[in-house]
């Protein structure tokens, strides 16, 4: 039997949906006023509901003052708020805006009012709506970056941020069964035309998933895909946990941070990979090391390892990553904290 993917959700089904938090007290929900985020307003009422003593409900509406109509789209959002029993704030993404990145700049602060709510209401969720569909324009957008399997991974259902968790309940539902969940309730919702702006990358992508499900690559195989990836992830981050911990139980009296050199260059290449990106990360000052600056760092410590023809040669490569200073030498990997960059002058 074909499943119908544009079947409304029933109250069973969203009883199975928000499950998980039938214990929580408190739950902020992150509602733009679109079909998804509305569909999960609505459907997360309807689950409360059900329950003799369910969790407080706040919707929050971020408006990034990016365009005229968000005004009245938070204001839509307060008044079905009301009508179906949810608390609404309206939070605002002041100050200047870049002139590059724009998309990434405004997920980033509407990320930061969302837990700024839920940690002035107590919340220890906040409940997203990305969907099916959500899942494979992320897997595309990575790929088209060179992501590795962390990234091709996309969203997770939950993700630890700051004080609290990020919850993704609708992420295996594809987009067409809330829309058809609205229609069948009658509640409105609001239509953003920049998720149809090519002018940015994600819409230029979903505007190409009709011929890639044609050929098969559909959002529901790619977010199976990014499942698989992330089943892959958590197996080698175990496995780089070991690693770890066997590194550090043979050379606990090293008086330094990083590796025997010896050991490490036994290991594979996604396991090196790993393991130079957590100590880098761990001791580095200027951000998170980029996965492709960690690659060619890698390649260039085998390659001074495999050069190494000079006995007496005691510094074989160092360089600098992210803040951490990386010096190889035939029998330790060092990685520990760079001096700081000086300034040039004027």
């Amino acid at each position: 039997m074909i499943e119908d993917h544009a079947s409304p959700i029933s109250a069973k089904e969203a009883k199975l949906l928000f499950a998980d938090w039938r214990g929580a007290s408190k739950l902020v929900l992150a509602v733009s006023g679109g079909p998804d985020s509305v569909a999960l307003m609505w459907l997360a009422a309807r689950w409360r509901r059900g329950l003799k003593r369910g969790p407080d409900l706040t919707a929050v509406t971020v408006d990034h003052g990016l365009r005229r109509e968000a005004g009245r789209e938070a204001r839509d959002v307060k008044r079905l708020a009301k009508a179906i029993g949810v608390a609404h704030r309206t939070l605002r993404w002041t100050g200047r805006k870049p002139g590059t990145g724009l998309p990434e700049a405004a997920r980033e602060a509407r990320y930061a009012l969302l837990f700024k709510a839920a940690r002035s209401t107590g919340a220890g969720h906040v409940l997203t709506a990305h969907t099916l569909d959500d899942q494979a324009e992320t897997v595309l957008m990575r790929l088209s970056r060179g992501s590795g399997i962390a990234g091709l991974a996309a969203m997770a259902r939950l993700s630890p941020r700051e004080d609290a968790i990020l919850a993704r309940p609708l992420l295996h539902l594809p987009k067409s069964r809330l829309i058809a969940t609205l229609k069948r309730a009658k509640i409105a919702y609001a239509d953003d035309p920049t998720n149809r702006d090519i002018g940015f990358t994600r819409p230029r992508l979903r505007a190409l998933m009709p011929a890639l499900a044609s050929e098969g690559c559909d959002a529901r195989n790619l977010a199976r895909l990014a499942s698989r990836l992330a089943r892959a992830n958590v197996a080698l981050d175990l496995l780089a946990d070991g690693a770890e911990r066997y590194l550090a139980l043979r050379h606990r009296d090293a008086g330094t941070g990083g590796f025997d050199a010896r050991a490490f260059f036994a290991l594979s290449d996604e396991i090196r990979v790993r393991l130079l990106v957590r100590a880098i990360d761990r001791v580095g000052h200027e951000g998170p090391a980029e996965l492709g600056k960690v690659e060619a760092l890698l390649a260039a410590l085998d390659r001074a390892a495999a050069d190494n023809d000079d006995p007496k040669r005691r510094i074989l490569l160092k360089k600098t990553l992210a803040g951490a200073l990386v010096a190889l030498t035939p029998d330790w990997l060092s990685i520990e904290p760079a001096p700081p960059r000086r300034r040039s002058p004027g």
